[in-house]
């Protein structure tokens, strides 16, 4: 995406319209530009956003990851939309991935996503509480 002001919104909106089905969270569509400055852009922040989800767009450099992390009682997926890298999950394998791709985190499972192409890796992250049914 080297000099592009390509936006991603229909990502975005689905996003949106799914925090907002059924839920008591705010009944109007959302629209995010990822134009972020940094690494790591926080687009949904909960209430009064949506329901519970948070979400993000997360551009890493070549040779970088985000670090290990849970993201506790909360499931997290991911969509990558450029580049390509590797989901480290603790006590499982490696999962390498290339864009488009998208990926699913478990409830209390420790993770970190590194780059390993020569390419930005820009993926957007969606972590919403996890409620058995």
């Amino acid at each position: 995406m080297r000099g592009s002001t390509r936006t991603f919104r229909t990502p975005v909106l689905a996003l949106a319209a799914i925090a907002a089905w059924g839920f008591q969270a705010p009944r109007r569509p959302l629209s995010f530009t990822l134009a972020c400055a940094g690494s790591d852009c926080p687009l949904l922040e909960g209430a009064p956003q949506t329901a519970g989800m948070r979400s993000g767009f997360v551009r890493l450099a070549p040779g970088a990851s985000v670090g290990w992390h849970s993201t506790a009682q909360n499931e997290e997926s991911l969509v990558i939309l450029h580049g390509q890298g590797e989901a480290l999950f603790e006590g499982f394998e490696k999962r390498p991935f290339a864009a488009p791709a998208s990926l699913y985190i478990p409830p209390a499972t420790r993770h970190n996503v590194s780059n390993t192409g020569r390419e930005t890796l820009e993926y957007v992250y969606v972590v919403a509480p996890a409620q058995a049914k």
